[in-house]
């Protein structure tokens, strides 16, 4: 699904993303206003994990995509850095995860987290890279494969 409204935003310091999510996920639990759910024209989802070493519930504000068939997916690219954000990690631990709780404005459901792999990765990157640019430009900061997982 090409565009989905993606607007050019000034992209903070990777060291305060964690910071910025957590003020984000406050204000989506407390409000349904578009102004807390579409940020840079992307809408986003609220993702409770359980903690793969911990087992505490941790939450993270996604922005998401939507693939051809209209699933949500999200984005492990945590601005290129060189590993995968906590999130990922967490949600990737199918034990600790089998089913991911995703918030999204207006309600809420669970979710199996699907890791894309070979053609359907292929696919979606390309959808993907064609609506919001940037994620190529995150790719090429980083050795790692950037996942993207989907929200079924």
């Amino acid at each position: 699904m090409s565009g989905q409204g993606a607007e050019p935003f000034d992209e903070p310091p990777r060291s305060e993303i964690p910071g910025i999510s957590r003020q984000h996920v406050a204000a989506m639990e407390s409000s349904d206003d578009d102004a807390v759910w579409i940020l840079a024209g992307m809408h986003h989802v609220l993702l409770r994990t359980v903690g793969r070493k911990s087992g505490k519930e941790h939450k993270v504000a996604l922005p998401f995509w939507r693939d051809p068939d209209g699933q949500r997916v999200v984005v492990a690219s945590f601005s290129g850095a060189p590993q995968h954000p906590s999130w990922y990690l967490n949600l990737a631990d199918r034990e600790a995860n089998p089913e991911v709780l995703v918030r999204v404005q207006g309600g809420s459901f669970w979710a199996e987290p699907q890791i894309l792999e070979g053609d359907d990765y292929e696919r979606a990157w390309a959808g993907l890279t064609a609506d919001r640019a940037w994620y190529s430009d995150y790719q090429s900061r980083c050795e790692r494969r950037i996942p993207l997982v989907r929200l079924v």
